[in-house]
């Protein structure tokens, strides 16, 4: 069997009396496919912020192949392997996706790149211009990221964060701003240009379509704990989880 890429052991968070992550043990096996769902204030979103370092846990580990990575900045656990996009795209609007993604993969293999003149090394454009294929955005690889379309901003936000080859990518709700028609091939797009790699995806998400599509296995939380552990179809049907998190209990 597999070791775990990513292990969360013990993990808790408070914000005043507001207990936003209590105990949280999650592993996940490379190539894995994880979808995490709950109500806004649940716990998702903090869960991701301690493992990408945007913040540090009042008690518990983050192991990273066996590596403690816990309470490390971010950009140290980007290196390490752990990579992010964000319910809003983190670009920088007057430059081309070519561009952030020569800036990001600089940043993220710990270049110094000048923010408006991002290093131009041929392994580097090499390698922005691979991933942008993989997303299919060669198209818009010379125009700013202003005139683009929010699906678009989006995927590039996302190949950013593959930029450097990550272990875990997690993904803060990808189809969010995204409009319904186009929420399927977005995330097909994700797919495709992961399909080979063996890092394991994390994807907050909170249309049941799409968990219930590129998710292998679901976790479901609930004022800062989980709830629920296992496939889909079985979380889905989880009594509470339809109480809390879906509102399909009868």
């Amino acid at each position: 069997m597999s070791a775990a890429v990513l292990e969360a052991r013990g993990l808790q968070k408070s914000f005043g009396a507001v207990v936003a992550a209590k105990d949280i043990d999650v592993s996940v096996l490379p190539a894995a496919r994880l979808s995490l769902i709950g109500a806004n204030g649940a716990g998702k979103t903090t869960f991701v912020n301690m493992v990408t370092g945007w913040l540090k846990p009042d008690a518990g580990q983050v192991l990273l192949d066996g590596k403690d990575i816990t309470g490390l900045a971010p950009r140290r656990i980007t290196r390490a392997g752990v990579c992010r996009s964000f319910q809003i795209p983190q670009l920088c609007e007057t430059m081309t996706p070519s561009e952030n993604l020569l800036v990001s993969a600089e940043i993220a293999t710990g270049g110094k790149p000048r923010f408006f003149r991002p290093a131009r090394r041929p392994e580097t454009l090499d390698g922005a211009a691979a991933v942008l294929a993989r997303f299919g955005l060669e198209e818009y690889a010379d125009q700013p990221v202003n005139e683009l379309p929010g699906g678009v901003r989006k995927l590039i936000d996302i190949a950013m964060a593959l930029a450097v080859r990550p272990r875990v990518l997690l993904l803060d709700e990808p189809t969010s701003g995204v409009a319904s028609e186009e929420k399927f091939p977005l995330m097909d797009r994700v797919m495709a240009a992961l399909e080979g790699e063996q890092a394991a995806v994390i994807f907050v998400e909170h249309d049941m379509d799409i968990v219930t599509r590129y998710a292998d296995r679901v976790l479901a939380f609930y004022s800062g704990e989980i709830i629920a552990d296992d496939a889909p179809g079985e979380v889905l049907a989880d009594s509470a989880v339809q109480k809390y998190v879906t509102g399909t209990r009868r």
